[in-house]
């Protein structure tokens, strides 16, 4: 029997909110909904969700590439709207986690693949932003390490028009199911 997980990824102001340091605006906005029942059904059977958020000092070297975003305790970095509301709901419960993130992929230089492994984890879901960057390699991450993965195609997007060109990528590479 699978033991899943839901990686929520990015949801932040400065990555969703209209006047976001790096947003993908209304695209972002959309999907917020999608998640939010996503998470909430996860919980209701008894599976992990996991916040894996980008976390930058101000110097960051990102900050050469792309504009200043979610630098760690600003507004930027908070999660956006609603996912806010719902992890200061959730966030005492022992099946949510909270993970930073300084890179692309969720699992480079963090505790992710421990948390999940402790648990028994074999296939996580990718939820979040941006399908091109994050999620995609978030995605890399997770299959290099031996995990299934399933894309919710109805909670990722991305600033860019190749959010299903990188859907297929995944499907294609990772063996990432399509959902």
């Amino acid at each position: 029997m699978m033991k899943e997980a839901l990686l929520i990824i990015d949801m932040s102001n400065d990555f969703i909110h209209d006047q976001g340091g790096l947003t993908s605006g209304k695209v972002g906005q959309q999907i917020v909904p999608n998640i939010i029942t996503l998470a909430n059904e996860f919980l209701e059977e008894g599976k992990e969700v996991v916040i894996c958020m980008d976390a930058h000092q101000e110097n960051d070297e990102h900050f050469k590439i792309w504009p200043v975003h979610n630098v760690i305790g600003s507004w930027g970095q908070d999660l956006y709207g609603e996912l806010k509301t719902w992890f200061e709901a959730n966030q005492n419960l022992a099946q949510v986690t909270y993970v930073p993130k300084q890179e692309y992929d969720a699992f480079y230089n963090t505790n992710l693949e421990e948390i999940l492994k402790s648990k028994n984890i074999d296939t996580v879901h990718l939820s979040g932003v941006c399908t091109d960057i994050c999620d995609f390699l978030t995605a890399y991450g997770a299959y290099a390490r031996g995990f299934h993965t399933v894309a919710e195609s109805k909670c990722m997007t991305t600033f860019s028009e190749h959010h299903d060109v990188f859907l297929q990528q995944m499907k294609n590479i990772f063996k990432t199911e399509i959902r």
